[in-house]
């Protein structure tokens, strides 16, 4: 719906987004914004730290421009790359993918140094600001399975610090309703299409990015200013 619609179609909606706004906020942040408490509590599982020098995350939630656009800006990780996980090759275009034809969620594959920023807190920036986490088959206004809540796991150990996080999360209620997200053994990971990649940095005055990706930038400055950093696409 969003880069096959016509800019003409983006206009006439754009004033419907902008009243959503608000809306979009709260479920960015839930009731931890609403409460006033800052960044939700860090991991008290988080991984090992091994030889190898990066390692690799895959989240789904939502629109995959806007997940790339936050994870572009934490310390830590050196690359991103917008695709679909949880179907087949065949499917994984978007074309079908956003029909909802497929299994596949929109995704995003993470490569990051593990010396510089661990799993658990790419699942803390995934959990606070990315998503709402709470919110099934759907981030508001784009509804349908392929904007799950997901993460694929690598590693057993990548499945050990997800699972007790979210349980943490639940167990202390921080957010309104019971957190939604799969957990899913990574099969394969399939790139998406160039006009994807750096989606928001290459179409910053789409009204669709205004809307619902910048607060998601501003969200990570403002919660986590010690894991942000600037982004230059190169």
């Amino acid at each position: 719906m969003r880069s096959g619609a016509s800019w003409i179609y983006l206009s006439l909606v754009f004033l419907a987004l902008l009243a959503g706004v608000l809306w979009m906020g709260r479920t960015k942040m839930a009731s931890v914004a609403e409460a006033g408490r800052g960044p939700i509590p860090a991991p008290a599982v988080d991984e090992h730290v091994s030889a190898p020098a990066t390692e690799t995350a895959v989240f789904a939630g939502g629109c995959f421009w806007g997940v790339q656009s936050v994870f572009q800006r934490v310390k830590g990780v050196t690359a991103t790359t917008a695709g679909y996980s949880g179907g087949t090759k065949e499917t994984a275009n978007y074309r079908d993918v956003s029909a909802h034809r497929t299994q596949h969620a929109e995704a995003v594959k993470i490569v990051y140094d593990p010396s510089k920023v661990s799993y658990g807190t790419l699942l803390r920036v995934f959990f606070s600001v990315v998503h709402d986490p709470t919110q099934l088959n759907r981030q508001g206004n784009d509804i349908g399975e392929s904007y799950r809540s997901a993460i694929f796991l690598s590693t057993p150990e990548q499945q050990k610090v997800a699972a007790a996080y979210i349980a943490q999360l639940d167990e202390a209620h921080t957010f309104p309703k019971k957190i939604v997200t799969q957990l899913v053994p990574l099969e394969a990971f399939y790139d998406g299409e160039d006009y994807h990649q750096d989606y928001a940095e290459k179409n910053p005055h789409n009204p669709y990015i205004q809307v619902c990706d910048v607060p998601k930038i501003a969200g990570l400055k403002q919660q986590f200013p010690e894991l942000f950093q600037e982004y230059e696409r190169k």
